[in-house]
C-alpha cells in the first residue's frame, strides 16, 4: 500500500539513496556537488521556505520523493522528483505531482517550473500530459573528477496554475 507523508529528519538516509540510485539508473548521476546540496538540506531549503518536501513509502519502504522549492513571490519549482526503478510504472510519480501541485495553490503560487534531462523521458512524459510545456533548453557542465567534465542537457517547463 502507498503512503504519501510530509519528510522527516529520520527520513535524510533514504532520501540520499534513492536521489542517488534514480539519477545513476537514468545515466543523470553527476556525482555529489553543490547542484544537489539541496538533498542535504531539505528543511532549511524546501521546510523552512514556504515549499514541500514529500516522501511515497511502500511497505514501509520509501520508494518515491518530490518537492516544492519558492523561486519568487508567486513562483514555485518542482524538485527533485524520483521513483524507486522497481516502483515505476505504478502512478507514484503522478500522485506526487498532483498534491504539490495542490500544495502550490494552497501556498499562493501561480506558477510551477522544473527542468529534467533529456535522459528522463518518463519525467518529460508525466510533466507533458500534465500541461507543463516546454520553454527552453540549457546545459550544465558538471565536473566529474579533477580532469573530466560531463555536458547534460535539461528540458525547461513551466505551468500556469488555475
Amino acid at each position: 500500500m502507498f503512503m504519501l507523508r510530509r519528510y522527516t529528519s529520520v527520513d535524510q538516509e533514504a532520501v540520499e539513496r534513492l536521489h542517488v540510485s534514480v539519477l545513476q539508473q537514468t545515466g543523470a548521476y553527476l556525482g555529489r556537488g553543490p547542484w544537489d546540496d539541496d538533498v542535504y538540506a531539505i528543511e532549511d531549503v524546501y521546510l523552512k521556505n514556504q515549499g514541500e518536501f514529500l516522501i511515497g513509502e511502500c511497505d514501509g519502504r520509501l520508494v518515491a520523493m518530490g518537492a516544492l522549492k519558492r523561486t519568487g513571490p508567486e513562483r514555485a519549482e518542482l524538485k527533485r522528483m524520483r521513483i524507486h526503478p522497481d516502483y515505476q510504472g505504478r502512478g507514484y510519480g503522478q500522485l506526487i505531482l498532483t498534491e504539490l501541485e495542490n500544495r502550490a495553490r494552497a501556498l499562493g503560487y501561480q506558477t510551477l517550473h522544473l527542468d529534467t534531462s533529456i535522459l528522463q523521458i518518463p519525467a518529460q512524459k508525466l510533466y507533458e500530459k500534465n500541461g507543463f510545456r516546454e520553454v527552453g533548453r540549457d546545459q550544465y557542465q558538471q565536473r566529474v573528477d579533477k580532469d573530466t567534465y560531463q555536458m547534460l542537457e535539461v528540458i525547461l517547463y513551466e505551468k500556469q496554475l488555475a
